[in-house]
């Protein structure tokens, strides 16, 4: 059975950092391809980064590019969301998600393409 769970969200002033984290069990992620979708209140959920399961190519939203960056530890089985001079309208709930089904070399940025999710961990920035 496939699991991810996300942790690492918190309360932070503008221009503060965080990291998320993404611990993924039943699943090699070195496998499948691996996102970060956010959902702010009101909105719809929207992408933010993914990382295919080489590892070799990323993607960003434009709204986070520069900013955020995607990475992954195959030892821990875990990706990661650095998230860098952080804005109040990031404030959202960050939920990892992964694809059990695709080539590890796909990426994608659409949430149908993924077939598992976690809770989700509130990030919320004060200005």
């Amino acid at each position: 059975q496939v699991h991810v769970v996300e942790s690492g969200g918190g309360l932070v002033q503008t221009g503060d950092s965080l990291r998320l984290v993404c611990a993924a069990s039943g699943l090699t992620i070195r496998s499948y391809p691996m996102g970060w979708f956010r959902q702010a209140p009101g909105k719809e959920r929207e992408f933010v980064a993914a990382i295919s399961g080489t590892g070799v190519r990323t993607y960003y939203a434009d709204s986070v590019k520069g900013r955020f960056t995607i990475s992954r530890d195959s030892g821990k089985n875990t990706i990661y969301l650095h998230m860098n001079s952080l804005k109040p309208e990031d404030t959202a709930v960050y939920y990892c998600a992964a694809d059990g089904t695709s080539a590890a070399s796909s990426i994608y940025i659409t949430s149908r393409a993924y077939d598992y999710w976690g809770q989700g961990t509130q990030v919320t920035v004060s200005s």
